[in-house]
């Protein structure tokens, strides 16, 4: 069917029936080639709607007043030494991991999808990895921690090092030109944004974002712990971004949706509890600070469980309960909140940002 417009002396005819194609060609992978962002008409809906979810839920580090963190961390009699080593291994774990995620969004996930309204929501989910990463860098700056040290606990921090190994070794599988009409290749994009969306974000992150804000329950290190909440509310969407997309790629696919790929699924988040709990007792060596270490440990079992099911596998642990409830409502952050309505409007944001940064490692 065409529709012709008549302008003046021009003639201008639109092809409806070949529009309606170009429309039936999306796909999430082997889609139509073009170099056009046309979104509509949209064909993954629920893309754009995350999209303007994650763009309405946008904040900056340095509108957060870090003043209080600041005078509890110089305060030796106020913070003890598990204290103080939770938030260095949040900060030195998460100055590494922010980065890693969103390094494969741009350079994995986002080059291999088709569909633009794909890629307009990755490319906001890449973009709130790098505010993650400013964060941090803002935490460092105003708690005038040396950056080697950072930069040294993930280099030698061994349950550090293993994590970020496990998910840029799936990274690495996909940095090459690939076939994805192959079934084998499809798999391979598919486990990647099971372990980046559902094992990484959904589950690694959890031990030590509950242990933050476990500190901040108790009125300590104000300013991290509601960076960190407003990390976990992105976090929440990032996790639904790819459990979308990995649902959508395995329905158009649903040649690789095998027994035993799921199975291969299950056994790879088994692993990423496995290296979350090691983890987790690096974090924690000993129950302090109202923590017991081995709630820590169930809650990642509960939350791993949470994630498969979520993408229609079969848990762990079935049956298992959440041993720490208190943290659903930490961070449940309503979506209608404006992130500035809090801020100090008198606080200086360069201010933390001239704390020196000599300390020793």
């Amino acid at each position: 069917m065409q529709k012709s417009f008549q302008v003046g002396s021009k003639t201008f005819v639109l092809d409806q029936d070949k529009a309606e194609a170009a429309f039936a060609a999306k796909k999430v992978i082997n889609g139509r080639s073009t170099m056009c962002f046309n979104l509509l008409p949209l064909k993954y809906q629920w893309a754009y709607d995350l999209y303007r979810k994650m763009k309405a839920n946008h904040w900056e580090p340095e509108d957060v007043p870090m003043g209080k963190d600041i005078e509890q961390w110089r305060d030796t009699n106020h913070v003890s030494d598990v204290e103080r080593w939770i938030i260095r291994m949040g900060i030195g774990y998460f100055s590494a991991a922010e980065g890693i995620v969103g390094d494969n969004i741009q350079h994995v996930v986002r080059e291999l999808v088709t569909a633009p309204e794909l890629k307009l929501v990755l490319g906001r989910h890449a973009h709130e990895e790098n505010i993650h990463a400013d964060s941090l860098l803002y935490m460092i700056s105003s708690l005038g921690i040396n950056p080697h040290e950072c930069e040294a606990m993930f280099e030698d921090v061994e349950t550090i090092v293993k994590k970020n190994e496990f998910v840029t070794r799936v990274s690495k599988d996909l940095r090459r030109d690939i076939d994805l009409t192959l079934p084998e290749n499809k798999k391979l994009l598919a486990r990647n944004i099971f372990v980046f969306g559902q094992c990484m974000e959904g589950t690694q992150f959890y031990g030590l974002f509950g242990m933050v804000l476990s500190l901040y329950r108790q009125n300590k290190f104000p300013g991290i712990g509601q960076m960190f909440r407003y990390t976990l509310r992105d976090e929440s969407n990032h996790i639904e971004v790819f459990r979308n997309l990995f649902m959508d790629l395995v329905e158009e696919n649903r040649e690789i949706w095998t027994a035993e790929f799921k199975e291969e699924l299950r056994q790879t988040m088994a692993e990423a509890v496995a290296l979350e709990k090691d983890f987790i007792r690096d974090c924690l060596p000993i129950n302090a600070v109202g923590l017991r270490l081995d709630d820590f440990l169930t809650y990642i079992d509960f939350i791993a469980d949470r994630r498969l099911e979520g993408c229609g596998l079969a848990p762990l642990n079935a049956g298992i309960k959440n041993p720490l409830p208190w943290l659903a409502e930490m961070m449940d952050i309503k979506k209608e909140q404006n992130f500035f309505e809090g801020r100090v409007t008198e606080y200086q944001k360069a201010s933390a940002l001239n704390v020196a940064s000599d300390s020793e490692l």
